[in-house]
């Protein structure tokens, strides 16, 4: 479990690092629960970088996941190499067979391995005898008495045969690891005479790892807490309309689920019956309960507070939003973060390093001062058990995965590492308008023909059009079409376009008809005098603009008005506090655009934005900026997304997309959460800083006291042992973050 040496697979590596896709090749998942540090994953790449039919490999060290891509026939000669380093692989899923060992691809076992109380007992005789030989060796005054020696003995066998025997494979595959160097440090001191001291050493180092694996286990299980939280059964509406308990991964699409006050929801769906009040804390990180109604959205984990009601199923239990949240957070702990693979480059160089100073420190006073040797050689003992950067290894993944996990709950989804720690360099954040600072549901607040016309008919003109499209502002169009209608039908559209930034275009008993904004009227070459001032007066008041119009004249001016969510202007008071410039970029009129950003306090507004002129705005900030974030549906603003250094998703929750494009998803409907992933970040960044010194400093202070004879094998086992632990309790700080 003791971390050293960490190696990537490098350009000289015959084994690439797996790629997203290859043609050709399957793929197995293996769990590995004896593989969580960077010692078994070297030992892995070792033994397999010229396997043939290897072709690439992802390690997931907190999960204990290991992805293989091959060429080979099955999976068992995979599982048997695992096996000859005492890794006793379990598959979980293959791609030559998805059913492995009464597993699946969706279960997850890596939370099962658990310290047996035969390990606990052994361990206690262990640290019992350990002391016991130094207790007696310092009452009698020496180091070689058949006791000393038998209760030492007593202290390894116990205590250190799974060290030994790791060692003793890692040399068998002349990997440079922990378990070599204190398997070496071990029977160095036995060697020269110090029983005491190797018993000792083995018992605080198996001790170490024990601890050390209950630590990481906290910071392993933070997102898994989440899956607990959903319920194994689900009251399902059979073919008989009776209802009946049904395990909930057996519920099918469009079933009817039934829940009750106080139950948990099994399953993503949308209410077909009923109302109530529902906690939706595990998806968005709201702390007040939502109302929720006929026709809307509810999400698997949730807490259904009052009243009873039933929803018709969106989502399979394995695609519900909670597993979708839980999925993405455990694939990105697999992928490595600027400060962890910079750690890891270091350690890579690192024990080299100090192992060759060992070595000097060993045999050049001897050599060239006439020294006696025995000294020398446990001065160089001492230095090779500090080589080990446990500490700093460990520190960078329990850091970021404790930041991962504190802000899943509480409904920021950070896609990466990369992610996390870059947030704090945000220097500028463009905001779309429609369903990010405002709900993006405008209403209609007036209308006006413009020609002859009768209105009615021209209304019913335009919500036919508006029923093709899926904008805010159609649908506003067509939800009060329907309020003022009576008993009238919307008409058959043909040729239907979608005039990307503008509006809509179709024929309608053969007449060529246009639904769009000021833009569009513009560039149809029928904006007079009059709609012109109209349209003005609307837009400065913050309305927005549609126009009905034909190939040759404007027939119905309508204006529909966007609300302001509430949390809006906090949220840019917020940024605009930590130095954070906030530009809104909106394919909205400039007017309209200009009143709303006064009144949320945006400065910067561009109007009349194409998704070609909001990737252009980006570019434009990143000259400016090292670092800019973009806020958008993930949708409509994919271009300006995928530039931006940061693309943040909005009200991502049951939204595909959202959560597949986004480096970072907003759970909710919260701008304001935007500060609080920076403070994330920055937190993240300062204990990932506190870690690396803390390793570097306790490694320091003991290598120069090794050098000079202050420091003794079990202080070093110690110092390691409690620098690896406080680093891991540091990074978990963050658990209680935001």
């Amino acid at each position: 479990m003791h971390c050293c040496n960490h190696e990537h697979a490098k350009a000289e590596n015959p084994v690439p690092t797996l790629q997203p896709s290859a043609a050709g090749t399957e793929q197995a998942v293996l769990l590995i629960q004896k593989m969580d540090c960077p010692t078994e994953e070297k030992l892995i790449r070792d033994r397999f970088q010229h396997m043939e039919g290897i072709v690439g490999m992802q390690f997931n060290l907190m999960q204990r996941e290991l992805t293989v891509q091959h060429n080979l026939a099955s999976v068992d000669a995979i599982v048997t190499a695992l096996k000859k380093l005492d890794l006793d692989p379990i598959v979980k899923s293959d791609t030559l067979n998805l059913m492995r060992d009464g597993l699946d691809e969706h279960h997850d076992l890596s939370g099962d391995y658990r310290i047996s109380p035969l390990k606990w007992f052994l361990m206690g005789i262990s640290g019992v005898a350990a002391i016991g030989s130094e207790i007696v060796a310092w009452s009698t005054a020496t180091d070689n008495s058949w006791i000393v020696i038998t209760l030492a003995l007593l202290a390894i066998l116990t205590g250190g045969m799974d060290t030994l025997k790791k060692g003793w494979i890692a040399l068998r595959h002349f990997s440079l690891n922990m378990n070599f160097l204190m398997s070496l440090a071990v029977m160095g001191a036995i060697a020269i005479g110090q029983w005491p001291e190797a018993a000792v050493v083995i018992f605080l180092f198996a001790a170490a790892e024990m601890i050390e694996a209950m630590s990481l286990d906290r910071a392993r299980n933070a997102i898994k807490g989440l899956m607990a939280m959903t319920p194994e059964m689900a009251t399902v509406r059979n073919n008989n309309g009776e209802w009946q308990a049904v395990a909930a991964d057996k519920v099918g699409l469009d079933a009817i689920v039934r829940v009750k006050p106080g139950e948990r929801l099994p399953l993503d769906g949308i209410i077909v019956d009923g109302q109530s009040t529902i906690n939706q804390a595990p998806i968005t990180g709201e702390s007040m309960p939502v109302a929720k109604q006929i026709g809307e959205t509810v999400f698997a984990g949730t807490i259904n507070e009052l009243g009873s009601f039933d929803y018709r199923v969106t989502a399979l239990q394995s695609n519900s939003t909670l597993a979708r949240i839980i999925k993405s957070v455990q694939q990105v702990q697999g992928e490595r973060a600027p400060t962890q693979r910079f750690v890891d480059q270091f350690a890579r160089y690192y024990i080299p390093v100090v192992v060759v100073l060992a070595l000097l420190v060993a045999l050049l006073p001897p050599l060239l001062m006439q020294a006696p040797f025995q000294p020398w050689l446990y001065k160089a003992l001492v230095l090779l058990v500090i080589a080990c950067p446990c500490a700093l290894v460990i520190s960078t993944p329990v850091t970021v995965v404790s930041g991962l996990a504190a802000a899943a709950r509480h409904g920021i989804l950070v896609k990466g590492g990369l992610y996390l720690e870059l947030g704090r360099k945000l220097k500028a954040i463009a905001l779309d308008k429609t369903g990010t600072i405002t709900l993006g549901k405008p209403v209609v607040t007036d209308m006006l023909p413009v020609g002859n016309g009768n209105p009615d008919n021209l209304l019913r003109l335009a919500a036919s059009l508006s029923q093709r499209s899926d904008h805010p502002v159609s649908s506003a169009v067509l939800a009060w079409w329907k309020s003022q209608a009576s008993g009238q039908i919307l008409s058959e559209v043909a040729d239907f376009e979608a005039l990307t930034g503008r509006g809509v275009r179709g024929t309608i008993a053969g007449v060529s008809y246009y639904l769009g904004n000021h833009r569009l009227i513009h560039e149809l070459g029928i904006c007079g005098l009059e709609l012109e001032a109209t349209l003005d007066a609307f837009e400065r008041s913050g309305k927005t603009a549609i126009v009905l119009a034909s190939d040759t004249a404007p027939l119905l001016l309508l204006a529909a008005a966007d609300t302001i969510r509430a949390s809006s202007a906090t949220a840019v008071a917020k940024l605009n506090a930590l130095g954070v410039k906030v530009v809104m970029l909106t394919g909205d009129n400039p007017h309209t655009a200009e009143a709303i950003a006064v009144q949320v306090g945006i400065a910067d507004v561009r109007g009349n934005q194409l998704p070609d002129d909001k990737l252009a705005a980006i570019n434009e900030l990143l000259a400016q900026h090292a670092c800019v974030g973009m806020v958008g549906d993930g949708i409509n603003d994919a271009p300006a997304l995928a530039k931006a250094s940061i693309g943040f998703a909005m009200g991502a929750a049951g939204t595909d997309t959202a959560l597949e494009t986004a480096d970072v998803a907003l759970m909710d409907d919260k701008l304001g959460k935007l500060a609080d992933f920076i403070a994330l970040s920055s937190k993240t960044h300062t204990i990932l800083i506190q870690n690396i010194a803390l390793a570097l400093g306790i490694k320091a202070v003991f290598l120069v006291l090794a050098l000079t004879g202050e420091a003794s094998l079990w202080m070093a086992v110690f110092a390691d042992m409690g620098a690896s632990l406080i680093v891991v309790a540091n990074g978990l700080r963050l658990l209680r973050a935001v």
